[in-house]
Formats: structure tokens, sequence, C-alpha cells
């Protein structure tokens, strides 16, 4: 698999492999499955598979019923739609009598550039590891992609499994180990730690690059488990950094940043720098990287900010650059 592809692409295929040695998998899709990639299925084994229309609601109270009769139930749809227009069902038909519900959302993020604000799910990790029970992915590449689609059927419980639209490279070899819960190592450094995900694990990669450039060494961690999050890698981190820097498609509070800070405020004092959506509403676009980097969330926005926490050396202002929303 060397191709970039969208991580949401093999997510359907994945789901057809699953599907063919498993007859208890079973999809729902809430009138999307062309964009989801569900529509695989659905032409593999369309006795297993329940288009809801667009009534995610329902689809999520629905999978939870098919579960409760134990069925291993994946639903999709867009993040957004998973993450808000559904959160109580998640929250009291799911995840409260924690039954075996894959909610895999796609079109996450300012990834989902051209579908504009209202399709731009910018909330949705910050809302699913607040609620007890869930368990919230990431996953960064094709690669890693299928690896967790794998691990989250075998896992019994509720999980939240958030996808992009664009295509993504690939970042791993096929081979790499993953584990639910731990962080993937792509690249070693002990000046300072870039800990990303999903689509921001690239950008992460290319910024560490920059970086080497100016003699600046730092490690790139693969965070495709937002929850449970890899206490032991960002301790690790910290210890052995001058800072860490956090990189996610997402709005700064709540998600990825959130909860590398809230670990290393407990368990090892440092300084942290977060990129990503700076609490506002991003714009619609018809290419996701210029919406990246017009909103100070690509790849040179994680440099500017490992620039800033390298040259800071111990002091803690926190920058006008980083403290400010774009203007649309």
């Amino acid at each position: 698999m060397s191709q970039a592809q969208p991580n949401k692409v093999i997510y359907g295929q994945t789901l057809v492999e699953l599907g063919e040695r498993n007859p208890r998998i079973v999809v729902l899709d809430a009138d999307v499955p062309r964009s989801t990639n569900t529509y695989r299925f659905r032409d593999a084994f369309p006795d297993r598979f329940f288009d809801c229309g667009v009534a995610e609601q329902n689809m999520i109270c629905i999978a939870a019923g098919l579960a409760a009769s134990g069925k291993i139930a994946f639903a999709s749809t867009f993040a957004v739609f998973a993450s808000m227009r559904a959160c109580e069902q998640v929250r009291t038909s799911v995840a409260y009598p924690r039954l075996n519900v894959k909610i895999v959302a796609t079109n996450a993020g300012v990834d989902n550039a051209g579908d504009g604000v209202t399709h731009q799910g910018i909330e949705d990790l910050a809302i699913m590891r607040a609620i007890p029970n869930m368990t919230v992915l990431s996953p960064s590449d094709p690669v890693t992609t299928r690896k967790a689609v794998l691990a989250i059927a075998q896992l019994d419980g509720p999980v939240y499994l958030r996808l992009g639209r664009n295509p993504s490279p690939v970042l791993h070899e096929e081979n790499v180990e993953f584990e639910l819960g731990k962080m993937i190592p792509l690249r070693d450094g002990d000046d300072l730690a870039v800990i990303a995900t999903g689509n921001m694990v690239h950008e992460a990669l290319i910024a560490a690059e920059a970086l080497a450039g100016q003699g600046i060494e730092a490690r790139v961690l693969d965070c495709h488990t937002v929850k449970p999050i890899d206490n032991a890698a960002i301790l690790d981190a910290a210890r052995a950094t001058r800072g860490i820097i956090t990189a996610e498609d997402h709005n700064l509070i709540g998600g990825l940043g959130g909860a590398v800070c809230e670990v290393v405020s407990e368990l090892w004092p440092t300084r942290v720098r977060r990129v990503g959506l700076k609490d506002c509403f991003a714009s619609s676009g018809r290419d996701y990287r210029e919406l990246l980097a017009h909103f100070q969330m690509d790849a040179a926005a994680i440099q500017a900010a490992a620039q800033e926490l390298w040259s800071s050396n111990g002091v803690h202002a926190l920058s006008a650059s980083s403290a400010r929303c774009a203007t649309r």
C-alpha cells in the first residue's frame, strides 16, 4: 500500500474484509454511504447493511439495539453529525450501557474544506473523549486506518473513530506495530517533541525535517488513540525534551492538545505549545491545505511553534500569533 488514499476508502475496504471473516459484523449509515465508503459493505453484504436515512439519532439507537442483540455494529456518518446531532444517543444508548458500537465518523475537521463550516467537525474529539467508556481514535494514514478498524472490531465496547476526507500519504510501514492506546514514534529527537494526530501527523513530519535543518531535532509521535491517551509516551517526551508541541485538525479546546496538557500538568509539568484551530470557525475552501495555512495549522505553523518554544528557554508567555484566531 504505497499510494496516498483517503482513509475513509481504507475503512470501506476493511469493512468488507471484516464482513467476510465475521458474520456478526453489521454496518449502518445515515444516507451518505458513498462518502463514508460503507457502500462497499452494502454491495458485498446487503442483508447486513442498514441505511437509516438522514436520521443520525435513529441510526445510533438502531446500532445500539443490534449490539444488544449480539452484533458488532459499525455506524457511519460525517463527524459533525455523529458527535453533535446524535450526541445524546451516543452517550445514553451506547456509552452508558457499554454496547459494542463502533462510530466511524468521516469528513472531520478543516480537512473537509469544500463542505464549509457547517460540515467541518472541529469539536468532535472534545465531545467524544468527555463521554465515559468511549475509546477515541484518529489514525493518520492508510496503514494505521486499516489496523485501527481491525483493532476496534476486536474491542468489546463503544468506539469513536475519526477520519478525514482527503487522500492521506502512507507514513508507516505495513508491519508497523499498532496497539490501542500506544503512540507510534515516527522520528527520533531529544530537543523537542511533536505529538500529532490524524492528518496533522504528516504536517508534523514536514515540520520536523525543516527544524532539523536548523539544528533542532524533534521527535514525532503519532497519537492515533486520543483516549485512552498514552501517558507513558507523553511523560517520556516531557522528561527527555525541552518542550512539547501538539498538532490537531480540531479546535484547540478539548482535543489532543488539551489531553496532553492534562497529563503533563499532573505528572511532569513542562512547556507545551498547541497547534490547531484557535477556538474559532474556519471557512469554506477549495483546498484544505490552503485553509490549514490560513488558520496557522500547517507544517509551517508547527515549525513556528517549535521555534518559539525552543527560543523561549523557559519563558511561559504565550506568543501573540498563537493566541489569536486568523481573520477569515
